[in-house]
Formats: C-alpha cells, sequence, structure tokens
C-alpha cells in the first residue's frame, strides 16, 4: 500500500520506494483477516517475502482489512498474486471497500492493471478503513493465497 507523488502505469512498487516517488504506509494501520491457517496470517502477508503468503481457513468471501487512526489518503494499492504457483488460490475477483469504519463500508470502482504478478489497482481513496473481499478463485477453491 503506497501514497505517490505521480506512479507510472505498470511500475514496480518496490523500486519506487526505493527512488522516493512512494512511501509505503500499511505500518500506519492495524490489519485483521476474516481467518486463516496457522503461521499464514497478517505477519507472513506484510513481511516482503515472495516465499510467505496468507492463506485464507474458512468460507468465502475471505477480507482483508485495514483500519488507518486517522483519515488517510491512499493512491495506489498493489496486490501480489502469484499465478502460477497458487493456480487455483488465486483470486479472480476481488471487490474493495472504504469507509468511515467497518459499519458503513462502499463498494468503490477501481481500474485493474495486472501485470506479471502484480495488480495494481487505481484510486485516490481518503479513508479510515479498506476492506479486501477476495469472492473468487480461479478455479473456485476454497482458499485465498
Amino acid at each position: 500500500m503506497t501514497t505517490p507523488n505521480k506512479t507510472p502505469p505498470g511500475a514496480d512498487p518496490k523500486q519506487l520506494e526505493r527512488t522516493g516517488t512512494v512511501r509505503e504506509i500499511g505500518s500506519q494501520a492495524v490489519w485483521s483477516l476474516s481467518s486463516c491457517k496457522p503461521g499464514f496470517g497478517v505477519d507472513q502477508l506484510r513481511d516482503d517475502n515472495l516465499e510467505t503468503y496468507w492463506q485464507s481457513d474458512g468460507s468465502q468471501p475471505h477480507l482483508v482489512n485495514i483500519q488507518f487512526r486517522r483519515k488517510t489518503t491512499v493512491k495506489t494499492l498493489c496486490i501480489y498474486a502469484d499465478y502460477k504457483s497458487d493456480e487455483s488460490y488465486t483470486p479472480s475477483k476481488i471487490s474493495v471497500r472504504v469507509g468511515n469504519n467497518f459499519h458503513n463500508l462502499q463498494e468503490i470502482r477501481l481500474g485493474i492493471r495486472q501485470r506479471a504478478n502484480l495488480e495494481n489497482v487505481v484510486q485516490c481513496i481518503h479513508s479510515f478503513c479498506l476492506s479486501f473481499r477476495f469472492m473468487k478463485h480461479r478455479k473456485e477453491e476454497a482458499f485465498t493465497r
């Protein structure tokens, strides 16, 4: 999750962060999950290691909730999914909802640009809460990675 000045289409967020074009702001939020298998939770979701991941454990939709302490502007969201390794676990339908709290979330329309394993979700959001709902998977698996 980044707050950029100007983000070129298809740009690598890690490279942009190194050059100072974007700033990672996920550490300023509290993250929660609808479910996870033991050892596959928030820490693995956020650790910047592509070998580790979040894996849900429960019925769909699977949720990743992000709550900021103050209203925060987010200009670019990036989701990494390894289509080759995860196959059926890879989400094919994601809903993003925003609001002032988790009781008044509204779905937003997004421009999603898929580039290899990275999806840049582009939209300027000014909110306290974000919620990603993983609603459908490539092969109808019950879990999300």
